[in-house]
């Protein structure tokens, strides 16, 4: 079965952990590593004929067009993770929209591709953000992966369950693609979609997880960013928690990717979820869970 590969493409100063330490004011005045970062992972993905979906912020977008330019030539797909990475539930529906079409433009300006799948900073679409996915549908994009279903003390809908579903707004429809879960119980979830678990955990764990999900005919949807292969990264995060989530596992993250690449295979968002699922499901339902 072939699953979603993605790649939240922003700077190692961008994570919401570091939000404390690092005002935006002061990004520009921080050493890039953004594309070296992002060019590993672009290598890493022609060496195991990998197609994915690279979800750009559009801070990264305008300063560095021709890393945008390369991830399109390459035949992966344009995703938009927000122009200046803030959270959706701290912004108002006018701040959000204005966000959202500022990160359109650097795209577009960019490479020449209008974005049509989108993921919110940190996984941010929660219960009371569900407003946002109108905005997007009113912006262009046919599919979202916002929605993490599990508890966490920044994000999460525990309740939206594994599977791929097509939301209709009062707008249109919009696909939305969560990360990928394992079913534990009624009620726990657990993450095996990436990311910060991908880091912490042993490969194996992912990887039972995405064959658990494979074998209920389900594709997993998986992440990363390009930061987190780069363990000579700056160390900017203070608190424990903090340092704990952002640079646990940075030296075993690549060779855990590579083993990804190996053992599974991915393509990008939309191949894999081109078209509406057969059952559709109205905003309300998903706000009421």
């Amino acid at each position: 079965m072939k699953n979603i590969i993605s790649v939240d493409v922003e700077e190692y100063f961008h994570p919401t952990e570091l939000e404390g330490c690092i005002s935006a004011g002061r990004w520009t005045s921080l050493p890039s590593l953004v594309e070296p970062q992002t060019r590993q992972v672009l290598d890493l993905f022609s060496r195991h004929g990998v197609k994915a979906t690279f979800f750009l912020l559009g801070w990264v977008a305008e300063r560095h067009p021709k890393l945008v330019r390369d991830i399109a030539a390459a035949g992966h797909e344009i995703g938009c993770h927000s122009y200046a990475h803030r959270l959706i539930y701290t912004l108002t529906p006018a701040e959000f929209r204005d966000d959202t079409v500022r990160a359109i433009q650097a795209i577009e300006d960019a490479c020449g591709v209008t974005p049509r799948a989108y993921r919110a900073p940190s996984y941010s679409v929660t219960a009371q953000s569900l407003w946002a996915l109108e905005i997007l549908v009113e912006c262009g994009f046919t599919h979202d992966s916002s929605i993490y279903p599990i508890s966490h003390d920044r994000y999460g809908i525990p309740e939206f369950g594994s599977r791929a579903r097509t939301l209709w707004t009062p707008s249109g429809p919009l696909v939305e693609v969560p990360i990928a879960t394992v079913k534990l119980s009624e009620s726990r979830m657990a993450p095996v979609g990436g990311g910060g678990y991908l880091r912490l955990l042993p490969y194996r764990y992912t990887a039972a997880g995405i064959r658990r999900i494979n074998r209920h005919e389900q594709p997993a949807c998986i992440y990363f960013h390009p930061w987190e292969l780069d363990p000579e990264q700056p160390r900017m995060a203070r608190s424990w928690i903090s340092r704990l989530r952002t640079y646990t596992g940075l030296t075993s993250m690549r060779s855990k990717v590579e083993r990804l690449c190996t053992d599974f295979e991915f393509g990008p968002l939309t191949a894999v979820h081109p078209t509406p699922e057969p059952v559709d499901h109205p905003l309300t339902a998903v706000a009421a869970c």
